[in-house]
């Protein structure tokens, strides 16, 4: 176990400070203005429609959280990072006011009996649409010791007519696997997961130990993938204090605040309610536990139990899993993806391999898809036999489903038409194609609230459905709705966006299919949201219901061109080219540029060649990606593509480093002939698997003047099973790891390298000690480096102190080693 120390960072202030001046610790710094204008733009508020789609519930977004916040004691325990205050998930961002939206009127009506300090966790419609409940995160009063009185997880409820609301319950929920709470069908109340009234204080460990933790493998086993995950429990005083935070007393709660408790308190990570409303299917976590994985692998017992607590049917009993066979495609044997079909009273549905998980056994059938009907004394029924891994299934009737499946390693997807109340039936293929080919893809199944508020199928009296996507094409993305007759199979466009607006339908708000929600947006214009009536003609189609401003009119007139140039191999690439309002290439020369990108595999040049985004999106400036240094001068060439291609029975990353070279050298040869950039004053930077990328191009090449590398990776053999798409292990492809690994060549690393990482990283591939590392061999070997680590922050940066001074080192950085430089 791991617990966070409840002091804040020595450091709390902003002030000014040189980022170029050692290695010792400073306080937070302050970018430049107009950074900080950027941080600290208006955030537009989320939406919630109602189930009959006529109420948007807008929930207001707060300013980004102090450092003072983001640093509360957190316990981090099998893989979970658990707020010991509030026994729920560590989070650091809240909805702050509730405001209700009539659709048709389009006014909007605040909502009474809110608390001072609201802090919305989750929210969620009643299936009658009478009522909302949410969560509020009380801090309670702090006792000096970290922890808070009263402090937890609260239940609230909205009378949607009265616009007012009250707190539900008194006993705080228990929110460590889940929002904690869900209605039940008939809406007359909700099922919870309560923090049990006696459950005591956290076991204190009592500092002495009783003796040494020991692990054994399993000979003949075969072989194991073992990722590396941070956050692992370590010793029995972990697994104690563990149950502890995760033992839960469900209940029922109707909507006076009376309960009704179901059973004893148990380890429960899931539950859920049958559409019914007859039968609880719940998961249990069991012993042993494990000390390398978390506890997404541990054992459980699925379990269907009465509304009173007793044991009904048992499910499964699933063992702990140390690790799964080599393969993205391999899945755990027995049960998995078990769920109530959402448009039976109590039926259960689940996957289950057949070749033993084992994607290297040669099998006819990979998956068989059972369904098990309440009282559960008759056998399991096979829904369907796939010759794939089963990848999910949209219910609608019991004529109408449909089912997909998928195979990672070829990215050959296919969708099925099944009739789950006739398995006898023939299923229908309605589509087969390439997870990677965007063009083709034909929209995903748009779905309603039943009358139980559970997502099923729209359909139409005809058997048709509507399909809703991205509309991808060479052109840029037009997102679209079809309408597809499942009898005919013929296809109707019911709508698409088109230039000079990017529009993306949010909902379905007829059973048709011609009134729509949506977004719509344009390069100066910040999405807002509208309705579209279909059955009317041109401009008195849409109606606006939001007037969002734009957050930064500073930057209103930023130049935004979607480009497309090639790789020296015929591979065609896109990338978004920002440059700063009134920049005339001709009239001012090239600027200083700084690159941000992130690799991605394909297996086909066909598809690593398609467009990808939209010259009609809203010119988003955000603190979190590049465009943010557009304020300081600078042009920018966001999200250049950087395909890694595998052909001729090659893996892509067996021609990693020289496809990566040939994707920056076609980048920069692009910028340099458009007169926007020269070839001496480029950065390159990006996050993650990004500053993988900027390692490995520094190291490699000498097309850039500094990199920008945060919450990176450098060493592969520290992710020794895989990472990324690469499914092989390190002993399986040794020479591809240390090739692809950029701390074996920081040697040959020239040029200034940034990296910038969270202590309490909790990405799986991208420990500290991967920046930690890369760091030190960079300074011994004489080379030009800086690390800074962020306390208290995570895989992405939370606090407005931390993303505050990750912009200054950022811009000091550029400053020095990229604005003024020479050829």
């Amino acid at each position: 176990m791991t617990i966070r120390n409840p002091l804040l960072p020595l450091a709390l202030g902003l002030m000014a400070a040189s980022p170029l001046a050692g290695a010792q610790s400073g306080g937070y710094a302050l970018p430049p203005a107009p950074l900080q204008a950027i941080v600290d733009a208006p955030r537009a508020p989320m939406l919630s429609l109602s189930p009959q789609r006529n109420l948007l519930m807008l929930v207001s977004q707060p300013e980004l959280p102090s450092i003072a916040e983001v640093a509360q004691p957190e316990v981090k325990l099998a893989g979970l990072r658990i707020n010991p205050r509030t026994y729920s998930a560590s989070r650091f961002t809240f909805g702050t006011a509730l405001t209700l939206l009539d659709i048709e009127t389009r006014k909007e009506a605040k909502i009474a009996g809110l608390p001072r300090e609201l802090r919305v966790a989750d929210l969620a419609w009643s299936p009658d649409q009478r009522y909302l409940a949410f969560t509020r995160i009380s801090y309670g009063v702090d006792d000096g010791k970290g922890a808070g009185k009263d402090a937890g997880v609260e239940l609230w409820l909205v009378d949607v007519a009265a616009r007012s609301a009250k707190k539900l319950l008194a006993q705080p929920l228990s929110a460590v696997f889940s929002r904690g709470f869900q209605w039940q069908p008939d809406g007359k109340g909700l099922l919870v997961q309560l923090r049990p009234a006696g459950l005591g204080a956290p076991p204190v460990p009592s500092g002495v130990p009783s003796g040494p933790a020991a692990q054994d493998s399993q000979p003949g086993a075969g072989t194991r993938q073992l990722r590396t995950y941070p956050d692992l429990l370590k010793n029995e005083d972990d697994a104690r204090l563990f149950e502890h935070y995760i033992t839960s007393q469900l209940a029922l709660v109707d909507l006076g605040g009376k309960l009704r408790l179901i059973g004893k308190p148990g380890l429960y990570s899931r539950a859920s309610l049958a559409p019914g409303g007859k039968h609880l299917l719940t998961a249990s976590i069991a012993r042993p536990y494990s000390y390398v994985v978390p506890v997404s692998s541990f054992g459980e017992r699925i379990e269907v139990r009465e509304l009173d607590g007793k044991l009904q049917h048992t499910v499964a009993t699933l063992p702990l899993r140390e690790g799964l066979p080599p393969g993205n495609d391999a899945v755990r044997t027995g049960p998995r993806h078990i769920g109530w079909r959402v448009d039976a009273p109590a039926t259960l549905a689940w996957a289950e391999a057949q070749d033993d998980g084992d994607p290297a056994k040669a099998a006819e059938v990979r998956d068989i898809v059972y369904t098990q009907a309440a009282p559960f004394t008759a056998p399991p029924a096979v829904l369907a036999r796939l010759a794939s891994r089963f990848a999910g299934v949209a219910w609608g009737r019991g004529d109408v489903a449909l089912l997909g499946e998928r195979w990672i390693k070829t990215r050959a997807v296919k969708q099925w038409k099944i009739a789950p109340d006739h398995p006898d039936s023939a299923p229908e293929l309605l589509y087969e194609g390439s997870a990677e080919d965007r063009y083709s893809h034909p929209g995903s199944p748009v779905m309603r609230a039943d009358a139980a508020g559970l997502p099923r199928l729209l359909i139409g009296p005809d058997n048709s459905i509507l399909l809703d996507g991205p509309g991808a094409s060479p052109e840029g993305d037009r997102p679209f709705i079809d309408r597809l007759n499942l009898v005919t199979k013929r296809k109707e466009r019911l709508f698409q966006s088109s230039a000079p607006y990017y529009e993306n339908v949010v909902a379905v708000l007829n059973e048709d299919g011609t009134r729509l929600l949506s977004t719509r947006e344009s390069p100066t214009e910040r999405p807002n949201f509208y309705v579209r009536e279909l059955a009317l003609q041109g401009d008195a189609q849409l109606t606006a219901l939001t007037h969002f401003p734009h957050p930064l009119p500073q930057l209103k007139h930023v130049q935004k061109e979607q480009i497309r140039y090639r790789r020296k191999d015929g591979v065609d690439l896109t990338a978004t080219l920002l440059l700063p309002p009134d920049y005339d290439p001709k009239r001012d020369g090239p600027l200083p540029m700084l690159m941000w990108a992130y690799p991605q595999d394909f297996k086909s040049a066909a598809a690593a060649s398609q467009t990808t985004g939209s010259p009609y999106k809203f010119n988003a400036v955000s603190y979190w990606g590049p465009a943010a240094f557009l304020a300081m001068g600078y042009a920018v060439l966001d999200n250049p593509s950087f395909p890694i291609v595998g052909s001729a029975g090659q893996e892509p990353n067996d021609t990693y480093l020289a496809q990566l070279v040939a994707d920056a050298e076609a980048a920069v040869d692009e910028v340099v002939r458009r007169g926007v950039a020269e070839r001496h004053r480029i950065a390159i930077g990006g996050h993650s698997y990004g500053a993988f990328m900027t390692g490995n191009l520094l190291a490699h090449t000498r097309l850039f003047k500094a990199g920008i590398a945060r919450s990176g990776a450098y060493n592969r053999t520290l992710t020794p099973f895989g990472f990324q798409s690469e499914d092989r292990p390190f002993w399986k492809a040794q020479e591809v790891y240390q090739a692809m690994s950029p701390f074996n060549n920081a040697d040959k690393i020239k040029d200034a390298l940034l990296m910038i990482h969270g202590e309490q990283d909790s990405n799986s591939g991208t420990f500290p000690i991967q920046s930690e590392r890369m760091f030190q061999a960079i300074k011994g070997l004489g080379g030009t480096a800086r690390l800074v680590m962020l306390p208290n922050e995570s895989h992405a940066y939370r606090a407005r102190e931390s993303i505050m001074h990750m912009l200054y080192e950022t811009n000091a950085w550029l400053e020095k080693y990229v604005k003024a430089a020479q050829p």
